[in-house]
């Protein structure tokens, strides 16, 4: 099991957090609303929970739009396989002493990635509850997790991140001139 520790230096600056807790917080906060949405709705019911944002029970065999939701296997497979990586690369990067937002990242992407992929080893679909209200029937149609959001917001903080981070040639340039 790793191990959380935050430590500060004397400064007051940090110098290194480990975000395992905070990704088990994501995982267990998107776990516990899918319970809730399966233990109290019908599928087909909506609750609003503000004007344009309601809460629904949807069984997705498939990936996002229900992408190969003919082949639940295959989804599966690929599900675990990706999780695996990027838990492997996650847990890399916690090893680094920089990267806080490349670790922030991650941590966003493997919470979601374990729990969607929890689901779909546990019950064979992923139950999804939030939909939004729209003019257009199709995109009103499309409903998500809180681990959807995770891994969107995991994607694109990894890859501003990682697209403006300074580069080591320029970096070690300057330390030789």
């Amino acid at each position: 099991m790793i191990q959380c520790a935050i430590t500060y230096k004397a400064d007051g600056k940090m110098k290194k957090i480990l975000f395992p807790v905070g990704g088990a917080a994501l995982f267990a906060a998107d776990q516990i609303m899918k319970s809730y949405v399966e233990q109290n709705l019908e599928k087909g019911e909506e609750r609003p929970l503000t004007d344009r944002i309601v809460l629904r029970k949807v069984h997705n065999k498939g990936m996002c739009l229900n992408a190969l939701d003919q082949k639940p296997s295959l989804v599966k497979r690929l599900s675990l396989v990706s999780t695996l990586i990027f838990t492997g690369v996650y847990l890399l990067t916690l090893f680094r002493e920089k990267g806080f937002w490349i670790k922030k990242g991650l941590s966003l992407i493997t919470a979601g990635a374990w729990s969607n992929t929890l689901d779909r080893c546990m019950k064979g679909y992923v139950v999804d509850y939030i939909g939004f209200r729209f003019r257009n029937e199709k995109a009103e149609a499309v409903t998500y997790n809180l681990a959807d959001f995770f891994v969107a917001a995991g994607s694109m903080i990894t890859a501003a991140a990682a697209a403006f981070r300074p580069k080591r040639k320029e970096k070690k340039m300057e330390k030789d001139g």
